[in-house]
């Protein structure tokens, strides 16, 4: 299993800061599992693979490119800093 683990300083509350590990097995499109900790309190779920077929049905996008920007979002890090904005709710 890989994971990642990003600090994240989500646009809704830019001053609080987030911890957000990403779990996997073979790759993100298999599915993945989240923890969101705020240092404080912690959330967890899980992405299917029938979850990420899905969403890129539902926003009409080739699926393997649907993965690619997941992977970018949630586990690039550096790379990828300023591309993306979370909003915790």
């Amino acid at each position: 299993m890989e994971k990642t683990l990003n600090r994240i300083h989500p646009a809704s509350d830019p001053e609080a800061t987030y911890f957000l590990q990403v779990s996997w097995e073979k790759d993100l499109g298999t599915g993945f599992g989240l923890l969101l900790s705020d240092c404080q309190c912690a959330w967890t779920g899980t992405v299917s693979e029938a979850d990420i077929s899905r969403e890129a049905a539902d926003i009409e996008m080739d699926r393997e490119k649907y993965v690619e920007e997941l992977r970018r979002a949630l586990i690039a890090g550096e790379e990828s800093a300023g591309k993306y904005n979370f909003v915790i709710s």
